[in-house]
């Protein structure tokens, strides 16, 4: 044989010829093995793109507080809306009593926060979109559920919620410019609301026929302290002694208002919760802000929790217990409650704890997985517009009867988000780690 790639070798007595490749040997890559390493390497890419922006997220500034307007929540408004307008919600509604109710009294209520903030030039869209929803309440289907017998009729939970609404539309309007309809509807609920409370044995009004849940009273008398503000004071006494009978039926095991009450005594009938709680420490400040001043610290430091050391989260049951879930809660992974952490957002911010609900509103930004465009923003994808709806009520809240009181102590590690980051990092990098290693076996071939 002769000619490349093959030499001849002499030796004495007889010849050899051998056949000697003078490049490396390859084995081709068949097209099987291309399309998956490209295909490893696209979901290393997209994993690395999902980790850096969910690192931006979770340190992002201004996503919830006080002044200004907390980034993003016009545009989940506009999405709000627009599902609004498709039908979500009769959607809710039969995901929940009170879903349709829920929906549209927190669209409402987000536009006033909103306009508060605003000059009162610059209020008039803000009205426009809170009067229309509480419009949608003050309808046949927003009273749907609820029972025309009941004191005050419809229940505490129609009346309180929809007279807070109310109030908040008063708010927006220049003071001696409010509609001269609208101030007396607002002061004739809140007389029957006061009223019932007064005639009650009991701090906890029913919200259905045998049935009372002490958020739902919370919520209406909150809205008769706004009233005090908006007209003359009339409910001071009311207030005052609802808080005294609150005070002597709270939940023994925890020191704070049950989740459920005996609609006759008012006595505890079911255990403080995170679902609940978090909607009471969110309003308590406006009824009495010393009371407010120990509710708040006891409920932060029973509930807030960081399951697996990764981020701040609020359970449904105290530390050290469990229970089972329900609606108001949603599912409870290590004891966790969604609903009860993002509303823990507002109770926050009311309190005047901005560095918990800084915090909570970074970890919602991360876990929520938001979608944005140059006009909307959503979290989980839109599936749900009810939890987008609380996520935005609460980003924007703040007291409208009292001032923000001091800032308690910190119980949010400066260093919370160093595992999150790490847990970011480590998806970031190892779907690349077998392409580190074909690449460095490539080189020490021969």
């Amino acid at each position: 044989m002769s000619g490349w790639p093959y030499r001849t070798f002499d030796t004495p007595g007889w010849q050899m010829t051998h056949m000697i490749s003078t490049t490396p040997r390859q084995r081709p890559m068949t097209g099987a093995r291309q399309v998956s390493r490209w295909a490893h390497r696209l979901v290393a890419v997209s994993l690395s793109v999902f980790a850096l922006a969910g690192a931006v997220r979770l340190c992002a500034p201004g996503t919830a507080g006080t002044t200004g307007e907390p980034a993003g929540v016009r545009r989940q408004l506009a999405f709000l809306r627009s599902a609004l307008d498709g039908g979500a919600g009769d959607q809710a509604q039969a995901l929940f009593p009170e879903g349709y109710f829920f929906l549209h009294a927190l669209y409402g209520l987000t536009w006033v926060e909103l306009g508060m903030r605003l000059p009162a030039g610059e209020r008039p869209a803000a009205l426009r979109e809170a009067r229309w929803a509480l419009g949608r309440l003050d309808s046949p289907s927003g009273r749907a559920p609820f029972s025309p017998g009941l004191t005050p009729p419809y229940g505490v939970f129609y009346q309180g919620w929809s007279n807070w609404l109310r109030g908040g539309v008063l708010s927006l309007q220049p003071e001696g410019h409010r509609d001269p309809a609208e101030l007396r509807r607002f002061a004739s609920d809140s007389a029957a609301l006061g009223g019932a409370f007064d005639a009650s044995p009991t701090p906890y009004l029913a919200a259905y026929p045998g049935q009372a849940w002490p958020v739902d009273s919370t919520v209406a008398m909150a809205s008769l302290r706004l009233h005090d503000t908006l007209l003359p004071p009339r409910f001071a006494g009311t207030a005052g002694r609802w808080v005294q009978e609150v005070r002597r039926r709270l939940d023994p095991g925890t020191g704070l208002l049950p989740h459920r009450a005996d609609p006759a005594t008012g006595d505890p009938a079911e255990v403080a919760r995170g679902s609940s709680q978090s909607l009471i420490q969110r309003f308590l400040p406006d009824i009495d802000p010393a009371f407010a001043a120990g509710q708040y610290p006891r409920f932060r430091d029973r509930y807030l929790a960081s399951p697996l050391g990764l981020g701040p989260a609020v359970r449904e049951y105290p530390g050290g217990a469990d229970g089972p879930a329900d609606v108001d809660s949603g599912p409870l992974p290590l004891g966790v409650s969604l609903p009860a952490t993002v509303v823990t957002i507002g109770a926050a911010q009311v309190n005047g704890d901005a560095t918990l609900a800084a915090g909570l509103a970074a970890y919602g930004e991360l876990a929520g997985l938001p979608i944005g465009t140059p006009w909307t923003k959503r979290y989980a994808f839109g599936l749900l517009p009810i939890g987008d709806a609380f996520l935005a009520w609460s980003k924007t809240a703040r007291p409208w009867v009292t001032r923000a009181p001091p800032a308690p102590p910190d119980r949010l590690s400066p260093l919370w988000r160093l595992p999150l980051l790490a847990l970011l990092l480590a998806l970031a990098t190892v779907p690349w780690l077998p392409v580190r290693v074909r690449s460095r076996g490539r080189a020490g071939r021969p």
